[in-house]
């Protein structure tokens, strides 16, 4: 069975026929059309890239990105199209939901237009704002009109400049108030950067038709919490100024948990049989919370998740297995291919609210022997145990198909960051 993903097969058609590489070394770039495109698939789902890790095996082995020009053209190049999130420790800011709302439930959030109306509610936005008569006013898909812009070059360390003339953008939401006008991009999917051109097309189309000053804002939605990001580009004509202007977070929920409520579940579980499952790799635990919540409306086939969410292929592969093996999803195949699905227990689990919720999936962890004597270890001790001390317990309890000294490295690397995310929780 190939690894390729159907945007790589009809990539590499699309390469060959056009000798895109050959124009982009020799010219710079190579413009090509939806209609192109659609002799071998979707343009929407050709050329909607938003993070990185989506990029196609031919765009990221040779570092370039696709931006729309028109409303059917595009154009490939060596772009600097991407930015990295922040690093973000903020502490949380508790918010509070209106008594009397009653259509809108803060522990079930199936999408990001909830997302955003529980932040209107709550007052977060306001907040972030710092402006407390804000009205909600365009959103959605328009037309881009006309303008130019300039835009990194990673081959060359140099700019290239770009015409758009109709494109199509899209807003999630726009709050104006008294002072500014905010642009909003958000996001349920967890994820280590973003396209830039989601906040910078509508940025520009704005920045032309009102006086007041326009505000990109990035608002990411997962477990429980609102991570909001502000930028501004240095230079509005260049695409590649961005830069971080405030990050906060916000939750509706309590955020408080102590380490008694840590040492409550780990002393009170049960233990569990090993699952005969790979022991997981995959170290970011958020990450597994993101991809059951993703999982919460409907099950996700292997392939969606690679394409639409921030994961590549191997990342799938290892972060479903690593929600498997905790109990949280079930696997199944279809004529399809293959679909994960919540299973009971990831259900009851997401249902929690925020306190219980972090302390079940604490539960879930502590449940497998391996990880609860290391973090017995770690609260003895007062330091995170070596990563040699955790493969000795590894080791000492086996490990289902692990048998290199390489591979058991690699694993207790996730134990260490596992435990090190229970840890976190403690905020008292």
């Amino acid at each position: 069975m190939s690894n390729k993903s159907l945007n790589d097969e009809a990539w590499e058609k699309l390469f060959e026929k056009y000798d895109i590489l050959h124009h982009v070394e020799t010219d710079g770039f190579f413009n090509i059309s939806a209609a192109q495109i659609k002799d071998y698939r979707e343009p929407r789902l050709m050329a909607k890239f938003d993070h990185t890790v989506n990029l196609p095996k031919l765009f990221a082995e040779n570092h370039l990105a696709i931006l729309p020009i028109t409303r059917g053209d595009y154009v490939i190049s060596h772009f600097d199209a991407y930015h990295s999130f922040e690093e973000n420790d903020e502490p949380i800011i508790q918010v509070s939901m209106p008594s009397y709302i009653q259509s809108l439930d803060y522990n079930h959030i199936p999408s990001e237009a909830i997302a955003l109306n529980c932040a209107v509610a709550t007052g977060i936005i306001a907040d972030f704002m710092e402006d407390d008569n804000i009205v909600a006013t365009v959103s959605g898909r328009m037309g881009s009109g006309d303008f130019s812009f300039y835009i990194g070059d990673t081959k060359s360390g140099g700019t290239r400049q770009i015409d758009v003339s109709n494109s199509q953008i899209e807003i999630d939401a726009a709050y104006e108030g008294i002072e500014s006008l905010a642009l909003f991009e958000a996001k349920r999917d967890l994820s280590e950067d973003f396209l830039i051109r989601q906040l910078y097309y509508p940025f520009r189309v704005w920045k032309s038709r009102i006086m007041k000053p326009v505000r990109p804002i990035f608002l990411v939605y997962s477990n429980g919490i609102y991570r909001m990001y502000e930028y501004a580009f240095e230079d509005e004509n260049n695409y590649s100024s961005l830069k971080l202007i405030k990050l906060r977070n916000y939750s509706v929920e309590d955020t408080a948990i102590s380490a008694a409520d840590i040492q409550d579940v780990l002393n009170s579980g049960e233990i569990e049989e090993e699952p005969k499952i790979s022991f997981p790799q995959a170290d970011t635990f958020e990450r597994i919370i993101n991809l059951c919540e993703l999982a919460q409306e409907h099950s996700l086939f292997h392939q969606d998740i690679t394409e639409q969410y921030a994961f590549d292929a191997r990342q799938t592969d290892y972060y479903t297995n690593a929600a498997r093996y905790l109990g949280l999803l079930e696997k199944h195949a279809e004529e399809k291919g293959t679909v994960y699905s919540l299973s009971i227990s990831g259900k009851k689990i997401l249902n929690l609210n925020y306190k219980q919720r972090q302390l079940a999936f604490c539960r879930c962890i502590l449940s497998h022997r391996i990880f609860n004597k290391v973090l017995r270890l770690y609260f003895r001790c007062g330091v995170m145990p070596s990563k040699n001390e955790v493969v000795a317990i590894m080791k000492e309890f086996g490990v289902y198909r692990v048998q290199s000294d390489e591979t058991f490295e690699r694993r207790a690397s996730t134990i260490k960051s596992w435990i090190n995310w229970i840890v976190s929780l403690i905020n008292e």
